[in-house]
């Protein structure tokens, strides 16, 4: 928040206070037993969900209001005299980690897969694309076989959770609406921009898509205490700028994943929140002339190929 604060934008913003979330929306994307389990976790006044997702006597709240909260901008933005630009969900928990059965890494509930679904429900057609550090398995597998929803993903590999090969792309009807984008530590901003450009902004247009949800990890930032990537704050700007116009006005929502650098995540904040009101705010340069283009030429030929 105070990297919003900071953007140069304030006075542009709509801020809108968080509907919780219900079970039932929950249970879109997630098993009543994972549910079940996180509550009785809540009830014992807190614990371990996973070796490495604890739960203090807040977390269930915070949860349902994080996830409530992506929700709640996708009723604000559809509001026929709504006249918005776009979203930013400024939220913790993180979610992309959830997948149906297992609430992990960090993450209780999977907060873009909740909306996305309902979305999909509603005859919409859905683009999620994650530039989070780490591959966000949890959407992955909430929509692998879901040809409503096209999920992107450019992650650190090798990096927790292990997941999101190259080779990973959807199921059945859904062959194709999977993409993953593996790049090595030390990947640079310039190969994300050529993987949107090149790869996924086709793919988003192909799809049809009517929303968008960015799943906006600022732990690529090269500050990032837990990662290897090389992006700068400016990176993650261009990444929004690239993307959001993909779609018509008032059909995005980008949503804070991960980030464990504090002055990262607020220098991204800032460049993001003025990027999505179409002000250029840069405090640091993009980055370029690491390693990756293997891996999107690899992945174009995967595209072709099916």
């Amino acid at each position: 928040m105070e990297g919003v604060a900071r953007s140069g934008v304030a006075d542009a913003l709509e801020r809108c206070s968080p509907r919780s979330i219900t079970d039932a929306e929950i249970l879109r994307v997630h098993d009543q037993a994972l549910l079940e389990h996180v509550a009785a976790v809540d009830a014992a006044g807190g614990g371990r969900l996973d070796s490495d997702t604890v739960m203090n006597q807040s977390s269930l709240a915070a949860a349902r209001l994080a996830a409530g909260a992506v929700m709640t901008a996708v009723e604000r933005l559809a509001q026929p005299d709504a006249g918005l630009d776009a979203a930013f969900c400024v939220v913790r928990p993180p979610g992309h980690h959830a997948t149906p059965t297992q609430s992990m890494g960090f993450c209780l509930f999977n907060s873009v897969a909740i909306a996305a679904a309902a979305l999909a429900d509603a005859g919409e057609k859905v683009a999620i694309v994650d530039f989070d550090a780490h591959h966000g398995n949890g959407t992955q597998d909430i929509f692998y076989e879901d040809p409503r929803v096209l999920f992107a993903s450019i992650h650190q590999s090798p990096l927790y959770p292990g997941t999101g090969a190259l080779t990973e792309r959807g199921s059945g009807a859904a062959v194709g609406k999977t993409i993953n984008i593996p790049v090595p530590p030390n990947t640079t901003g310039d190969v994300v921009r050529r993987a949107l450009d090149e790869l996924i902004v086709p793919a988003i247009e192909a799809h049809g898509t009517t929303w968008l949800f960015l799943s906006a990890g600022f732990d690529g930032h090269r500050a990032d205490p837990i990662t290897e990537l090389g992006y700068s704050s400016a990176d993650m700007a261009d990444y929004v700028r690239t993307l959001v116009p993909v779609v018509a006005r008032g059909r995005s929502v980008t949503v804070l994943e991960g980030g464990y650098d504090l002055q990262a995540i607020t220098d991204c904040s800032a460049v993001v929140a003025a990027q999505l009101v179409g002000e250029r705010l840069r405090l640091e340069p993009a980055t370029s002339g690491g390693p990756g283009d293997a891996v999107v030429d690899a992945a174009l030929v995967l595209a072709a190929e099916s």
